[in-house]
């Protein structure tokens, strides 16, 4: 089993899912986190299929590990979690960036 290409695909499912609830279930800055939360973690989901493909593994994990952090903090805060999560969203902002860093210096290196 290819754990990594595993959990790109549910995390990916879980993009999709949070992205409804936000556009048909919640409302306000509930809805506004999850679809933001569900657009980042999507986007990165397919990344991480892309990096398996590729296998470039540390990227592919970055941005599941981004991901997750990023939108799950925000999904948290839509489901009535203390709004200071938010200062933990950055950390996977920069896990998501480090990724993206990460394969582009992959790529250079042929």
């Amino acid at each position: 089993m290819n754990l990594l290409l595993a959990l790109a695909a549910l995390s990916g499912a879980v993009a999709v899912a949070a992205g409804a609830f936000g556009a048909h279930g919640a409302s306000g800055d509930a809805a506004e986190w999850l679809k933001t939360g569900g657009h980042y973690q999507l986007i990165h989901a397919v990344a991480a299929l892309v990096a398996t493909k590729l296998e470039m593994h540390g990227p592919g994990w970055l941005f599941l590990a981004g991901g997750a952090i990023f939108a799950g903090t925000l999904y948290l805060m839509a489901l009535g979690l203390p709004r200071w999560l938010g200062a933990i969203t950055p950390i996977g902002g920069a896990l998501l960036i480090g990724g993206w860093l990460w394969m582009a210096w992959i790529a250079a290196r042929g």
